[in-house]
């Protein structure tokens, strides 16, 4: 069987997380946190997770303001998702990502994690969490 996976990304200034689904869809788990460089660079990496996961389709977080307009980290996802589309070919979903950040840094402290390792895996985690809310979403609409 061909299992197609879809990955979560958590795109930031200085970070950009991934999280990829399990086979089935049901579940995701963060994978990596690329620390950014350059466009060519970050776009290489993430093509490299696409072939090696068997990725058909990118859930890229969007950052909205809280009375659900979209501010300049929001039009800077939406350039990206226009740039991942090009440059994959692949559907690129832009999923509402307000608060996921947060949720993770709060997860990560209720678990005592240090800051300085909270840090390293807070854009994986917030990725996890944006694709795992766009999984819930698809198999509650089933």
């Amino acid at each position: 069987m061909n299992v197609k996976r879809a990955m979560g990304i958590d795109y930031g200034d200085v970070r950009i997380g991934i999280a990829i689904s399990d086979a089935m869809g049901w579940t995701a788990q963060g994978v990596e946190t690329i620390k950014r460089q350059t466009e060519e660079k970050d776009l290489g990496r993430i093509g490299e997770l696409i072939r090696e996961y068997d990725v058909e389709t990118l859930v890229l977080g969007l950052p909205k303001n809280m009375n659900n307009t979209i501010g300049p980290r929001g039009e800077m996802s939406q350039q990206f998702a226009e740039l991942l589309q090009q440059t994959f070919g692949l559907p690129v979903v832009l999923w509402d990502e307000r608060l996921s950040t947060m949720a993770a840094e709060r997860m990560l402290i209720s678990a005592d994690v240090s800051r300085k390792k909270r840090k390293q895996v807070v854009d994986k985690m917030a990725a996890a969490i944006i694709l795992q809310n766009y999984l819930d979403s698809k198999s509650n609409g089933k």
